[in-house]
């Protein structure tokens, strides 16, 4: 088994006045070359968005392109055609293919979106791209793991062009659970959102991210009310 640790303070941070950032790998003017990717991850940012701002329309190609709202509401524009509101509780999926614009915009004038933007190098160049979403109930969560990306689109959640599967729990403390692997090949990063946990003995804490290979399964234990994301995927790219 191989580890490495990425503890929240040591992420890159860009102030942007209206967009808060923190990077947990390089990205724009936050380049690390001990953080690139973890396999097919290559972006996980955790952003603030002020009232009423957000992002104009830009452009992606070959990108799969994965958010996940924490907290207020995220209006999505894209030149698919789609014009679509997510929330807490929603996952969103972009796969950018040929090449898509899009814009995402805080949908209120009151308070903050904060949301988690990642992205994902796809096994397929210049597919058509597409849009997705889907809305989670809060009791798949509860101290268990609920998929919510995988590769098949015959699957439980959202699907990518990746061999690769995204999970969310919520878990009370001192509630265990164990995640197998499902290929060898792959690796699994596991983003604390909120509480504190221990993944194979390391103590992981609030936006903490811890990155596993060369295993097949790993164990999982909240130290307190928590909150994770699990990415498991391909190691080669």
């Amino acid at each position: 088994m191989k580890t490495t640790v990425h503890k929240a303070e040591t992420r890159g941070k860009a102030d942007h006045g209206w967009l808060q950032s923190h990077h947990s790998f390089s990205f724009a003017n936050y380049y690390n070359p001990e953080r690139m990717n973890f396999g097919a991850l290559r972006v996980l940012n955790d952003d603030i968005v002020s009232a009423g701002m957000g992002f104009g329309k830009h452009p992606h190609d070959n990108m799969e392109i994965i958010s996940i709202p924490l907290e207020g509401d995220l209006e999505h524009k894209d030149s698919m055609g789609n014009t679509t509101v997510i929330k807490q509780g929603d996952i969103q999926v972009m796969s950018a293919g040929t090449g898509v614009f899009h814009s995402e915009y805080n949908k209120n004038n009151n308070a903050p979106v904060k949301f988690l933007q990642i992205w994902i190098i796809p096994n397929q160049k210049n597919v058509v791209p597409r849009y997705d979403q889907i809305t989670l109930q809060k009791n798949e969560l509860k101290n268990q793991l609920s998929q919510i990306l995988s590769p098949s689109s015959k699957d439980s959640g959202v699907w990518i062009h990746q061999n690769a599967w995204f999970y969310i729990g919520e878990f009370e403390k001192e509630n265990s659970v164990s995640y197998e692997l499902k290929d060898s090949n792959n690796g699994v990063y596991a983003f604390i959102l909120e509480g504190d946990m221990s993944i194979e003995g390391q103590n992981l804490n609030k936006r903490d991210g811890f990155g596993v290979w060369d295993t097949t399964k790993i164990n999982i234990t909240a130290d307190s009310e928590s909150k994770i994301l699990l990415i498991e995927v391909a190691m080669s790219v």
